[in-house]
Formats: C-alpha cells, sequence, structure tokens
C-alpha cells in the first residue's frame, strides 16, 4: 500500500516536464523493470533554479521522481549532491519493499544530471 505522499505525488506531479534550454539532461533506465526517469535542470549560479522530470513507469517511479524536483529545487548544486536516498523516502512516506526500484532511479538519474556540472558549481 502507498502512502498518502507518494499518491499525492504520483496525482498530481511536481515540476513535470522537460526544461526548455537545460544546462544539464540524464535520463536513466531501470533494465530488470523497464521504469524510465528524465531529469533537466537549468542552473542560474550555483543553484538548480529549474527542474523538470519525465517519468514512464509505475506509481512510485513518478512520484519519486515528482519528489525529488521539490527537495531539490533551488538547492545548491553542492546540497543537491548531498542529497539520500533516505531523504527522498522520507519525503514519499516511505516505499513498500517491492517498489524501492523507483528511489534507486531517482537518485541515479539525480546523480547522472549533476555529474554534467562543474564539481565547483
Amino acid at each position: 500500500m502507498y502512502s498518502a505522499e507518494v499518491l499525492d505525488h504520483f496525482e498530481h506531479p511536481r515540476n513535470a516536464g522537460v526544461i526548455d534550454g537545460a544546462d544539464a539532461r540524464a535520463r536513466v533506465e531501470n533494465p530488470a523493470c523497464g521504469d524510465v526517469l528524465e531529469l533537466t535542470i537549468k542552473r542560474v549560479g550555483g543553484r538548480i533554479a529549474e527542474i523538470g522530470f519525465r517519468a514512464k513507469g509505475c506509481v512510485a517511479a513518478m512520484a519519486c521522481g515528482s519528489a525529488l524536483t521539490e527537495l531539490v529545487r533551488g538547492k545548491s548544486l553542492v546540497e543537491a549532491r548531498k542529497l539520500t536516498r533516505e531523504d527522498l523516502l522520507r519525503a514519499v512516506g516511505g516505499l513498500p519493499p517491492a517498489s524501492s526500484h523507483a528511489s534507486h532511479l531517482a537518485m541515479d538519474a539525480l546523480q547522472a544530471v549533476l555529474r554534467q556540472t562543474a564539481p565547483e558549481d
């Protein structure tokens, strides 16, 4: 059973879509289940001014993509790099064991998009 937070992010996703003129873009796929998460970010200075996500997959994958964008939007790149999977799980009120792959997918996508930014940003 999904938490109220998961269902809210699934039913009312935040920051859905692709950011035009994005500074970085990453697409990650889970080969075991086929879920896909794409992140695009636009930076202003060393901060994530805009972030968008597109997800194809289960309820948990979409919810984690949405929650992730809320957690890092407005943060410095340094702060975004410090986000943990546990932070994401807290934001969605936890996930059933069978859906835990969604949090890994979201974190992998975040790390992939942040790798495209300069470390000193």
